[in-house]
């Protein structure tokens, strides 16, 4: 079951960006999952399934937004353990 986040923002936000309503919908959403990636709420592969695109799809995004998928800390303990 979906459900539904509203935000306010003034018209010209998203003028000013270029962009309609629908398109300006879909950048809030995709950074904002983007971010929640990030910060390690979510995964790639939950990210890459609310927006409807594959988790390589997800991963190629995360360049836009200059957000690697590789956590170092992970990288760093694992070859501590190898």
């Amino acid at each position: 079951m979906a459900k539904t986040i509203s935000i306010d923002y003034p018209e010209h936000l998203a003028n000013s960006m270029r962009m309609n309503k629908d398109d300006f919908g879909r950048q809030i959403k995709e950074s904002a999952l983007v971010k929640l990636f990030e910060i390690g709420k979510v995964s790639s592969g939950t990210a890459a399934k609310v927006l409807e695109m594959s988790r390589i799809e997800f991963l190629e995004l995360l360049n836009k937004y200059k957000v690697g998928f590789l956590n170092v800390d992970d990288l760093e303990e694992d070859l501590n353990n190898a």
